[in-house]
């Protein structure tokens, strides 16, 4: 196997035994690295302080990662032209944002006897919110509100 010691540095090819052996000497553990290279590369290193600096590399790259966040609008059918143009707006800003949006249209009363003016009006904002979005999921009926999920534009 091909050995290589902390500092990085080729110690050589050698065989387990004296491999073991450098790793026993310095006090680390024998780590195999590339175990389908032709022939196996092996670390000399602290294992538990390499799980350590692996660990905390991944929770920072994690710290600095965005994604997920869900922004919800909700408005009502009777809604005005002017008022929707503003929450379009919105949502354009979120999904500009990469954040996910979801729209919700709540009903309330003799309105639930009206669905298609709802279904429209989510049509409505589809279109506009077109170029900047996808549908992630169509609209559904969740109790008195329906429901579109949109995403971010790749």
């Amino acid at each position: 196997m091909r050995l290589i010691d902390q500092d990085g540095t080729q110690l050589g090819i050698k065989s387990l035994d004296e491999a073991l052996r450098v790793a026993a000497d310095r006090g680390s553990d024998l780590v195999e690295i590339a175990p389908s290279a032709n022939p196996p590369v092996c670390k000399v290193l602290d294992f538990s302080k390499y799980r350590y600096e692996r660990e905390k590399q991944r929770k920072e790259a994690k710290k600095h990662q965005k994604g997920g966040h869900v922004k919800e609008i909700r408005f009502r059918p009777k809604i005005s032209e002017h008022d929707l143009n503003t929450k379009i707006r919105a949502m354009q800003t979120f999904l500009e944002n990469r954040d996910k949006v979801r729209i919700s249209l709540v009903f309330h009363g003799r309105e639930m006897e009206h669905r298609e003016l709802g279904l429209r009006l989510i049509d409505k904002v589809k279109e506009q919110l077109a170029a900047v979005s996808s549908v992630e999921s169509e609209p559904f009926q969740l109790g008195n509100r329906l429901i579109l999920m949109l995403a971010p534009k790749k």
